[in-house]
Order: structure tokens, then sequence, then C-alpha cells
């Protein structure tokens, strides 16, 4: 199946827009990088739009703590900013579904529970997206390629590079230490 290139979501861009002066700099390639995963996870579930709403909402707040909360422990900061933005804005959306997708974007091994395909449809979709294409969940170089060129990284992989250090008193290896302790889950 081709992959279809999703470049635009008026839930993610009004969702981002409030978030675009804290996340400063980093913004372009942090968009890219949403647009990219949700690409990648709708592809997964067979462009089942059902899960559109929740996926784009939460994608939007999934990694927001590294910037609002200077954490790089920032699975649980990028959860609280998204419940209280589901609350204010999207109330309808499913909170444990929201909460999910974001606390478990990062587990190595399948989730287990409620909406199993849903959120390892993104968990997968970040773990392409993360490793530059280098994990690829089953989807071709040529798909990986397609989407990389329509929504460029712009800085996003150096900002994964710059962040440990720069959060951690310029320790990357210890940053990196607290990412792996506090961000991925077995």
């Amino acid at each position: 199946m081709s992959i279809v290139i999703i470049d635009h979501d008026d839930i993610i861009e009004r969702e981002l827009a409030l978030v675009r002066d804290r996340v400063g700099a980093d913004f372009p390639g942090y968009r890219n990088h949403v647009y990219r995963v949700l690409t990648y996870a709708l592809h997964f579930l067979g462009r089942a739009q059902q899960w559109r709403a929740p996926i784009a909402f939460a994608l939007a707040h999934h990694d927001v703590g590294l910037w609002t909360d200077r954490a790089l422990a920032y699975l649980e900061p990028s959860e609280h900013h998204a419940e209280l933005a589901r609350q204010a804005r999207a109330p309808a959306l499913d909170a444990q579904l929201v909460r999910d997708l974001i606390h478990w974007h990062h587990k190595i091994t399948p989730f287990r529970g409620p909406n199993a395909e849903v959120v390892n449809a993104v968990r997968k979709a970040d773990w392409v997206d993360a490793s530059g294409g280098r994990v690829s969940k089953g989807l071709s170089r040529k798909q990986i390629v397609t989407v990389m060129t329509a929504l460029p990284p712009l800085g996003f992989y150096e900002t994964l590079m710059r962040l440990p250090g720069e959060l951690n008193r310029g320790r990357t290896l210890g940053g990196l230490a607290v990412m792996a302790a506090h961000v991925f889950k077995a």
C-alpha cells in the first residue's frame, strides 16, 4: 500500500500554535516530526480515520515537556499538558487513550492494554521517525524516503542530540541516561 502524506491537520495546528513560543527555534523540526509520526501511524492502521483525532491531539503534545518543563523525563509533563489541553479544548477525546499514546510512545516491546492496536501504531511510528528510518517497523525504504522528503527533518535530529546535554547542564551522557531511565519503557 502506498503511503499517504499528512502535512496538515487542524487539531495539530491548533495545539502546536499554543506551544510554538515555548518550543522556539526547534518548532519547525518538531512540527514535521509530529506529521511524520501521524503519517506512519495512520498507515500502520490502514488509514483508519476514526483514530486520527486522538492520535493528532496526542502527538501535538507527546514531546512538549522537553520544552515546556525543560525536563529530560518529559513523558509525565507532556501527559499533564495534554490532559489540561484535552479538558479545555477536546473533552470528547478519550483521556486514557490520549495518555497511553503519550506515555507508551517509546515502549520497546508491544503495548498490551486497551486500544493496543492504536497505541502500537503510534509507538512504531515514533520509533521509525526518531531513528531517522533506521528502525523501519515494516515500512519500505521508499516509503520512509517519501515521507522524509515531503516532511523534512528541519533540524529535528540535531535537536534530539542537543537537548540531553542542554537540559542536563552539559552532561550529555548523564542526560542520555536520564532519558533512558525515564522515557524508554520495556
